[in-house]
């Protein structure tokens, strides 16, 4: 199902590429666009993960180099049954995190020192586990493809007016309406498209983040800190690239802070009451109760026995 909603929404997002090349530049004007397309398509998918792990100068660690988070990772990506991703840390402040790649076998997550420095071992654990959700739902492609295609959308229609719209030699028969219809409409429907589908994504993702880990109230604590502080600390990376925005847990950028439709994230608010009510139905059918903490485990080192429940304590890790 997965690979059908990409399929379609990578025709949609190139009919919408090809229809403003059309608008612009006539018959001529949407071939080129759809070459374009195929060309980016292509590129997208087996460089996006580099190409965003670039952007944000992230660094990839080991168990040597951040035993804790590379430990959270690991056993999480056991639990979701999963190819263990490459991990790496981001240099911000910010608290936030994200993955990337084009399959569960080409994937990778990474999360800023002030994530790292700011949550708890649960906390991280959580955050991760959504992540972890973004890769088995298959969702960094389809998040990757569609920044890539509607940013694209929105340089074209930022050249619309250099080129000639009205001409009859383009057999655009909209002349300058036309042009203005690319510079205007296209990019808005573009970042609708985008938007929506982050915006259900994150729903679906928390859910499943919350299985992996097992314990939905980790996530939802989480998510409060990182509301907090990223509303505070600014992400400057993200702010020149605000296309990637969507692939944060938390919006990176300032403002964005009501669930409507111009929103790239869902209010964390409703996030984290969808969270916490489904740890009530945890909780509901199982004789023990649901904690946001864990309450065998008080220290931050990963344990080895099981996930949470304890055991025998490795070296410290980045957060410590």
């Amino acid at each position: 199902m997965n690979i059908v909603r990409t399929a379609m929404l990578l025709a949609f997002m190139t009919a919408l590429f090809m229809g403003v090349g059309l608008l612009i530049g006539g018959k001529g004007g949407m071939m080129i666009a759809l070459l374009v397309a195929i060309a980016m398509n292509f590129f997208s998918y087996w460089n996006s993960d580099r190409m965003v792990l670039s952007m944000y100068g992230a660094k990839e660690v080991d168990e040597r180099s951040a035993p804790e988070y590379y430990g959270i990772v690991r056993d999480l990506a056991k639990r979701a049954g999963l190819p263990m991703p490459r991990v790496f840390v981001i240099n911000s402040d910010q608290p936030n995190a994200f993955a990337t790649g084009r399959n569960p076998q080409n994937a990778a997550v990474a999360a800023s020192t002030g994530l790292l420095q700011a949550l708890s071992y649960e906390e991280v654990a959580g955050v991760m586990a959504h992540e972890l959700a973004h890769i088995q739902n298959r969702d960094t492609l389809t998040m990757t493809l569609t920044a890539t295609i509607a940013g694209a959308i929105s340089m074209l229609a930022n050249f619309a007016m250099f080129f000639g719209g009205g001409n009859r030699e383009n057999n655009n028969p909209l002349g300058f309406i036309g042009v203005l219809i690319a510079m205007i409409v296209a990019p808005f429907a573009a970042m609708l498209v985008q938007m929506a589908i982050s915006r259900t994504r994150e729903y679906s993702a928390d859910k499943r983040g919350a299985e992996i880990c097992g314990n939905p109230l980790w996530l939802s604590s989480a998510l409060k800190k990182i509301a907090v502080a990223a509303g505070r600390v600014p992400n400057d990376e993200a702010e020149r690239n605000p296309a990637t925005a969507h692939m944060f847990i938390i919006n990176p950028l300032s403002g964005e802070r009501m669930d409507n439709l111009f929103s790239t994230h869902p209010n964390t608010e409703n996030r984290i009451a969808a969270l916490e009510e489904m740890a009530r139905g945890m909780q509901a059918r199982s004789t023990e109760p649901v904690r946001a903490d864990n309450p065998v485990r008080k220290s931050r080192s990963v344990p080895t026995t099981g996930w949470g429940r304890g055991g025998s304590e490795p070296p410290k890790g980045p957060w410590s």
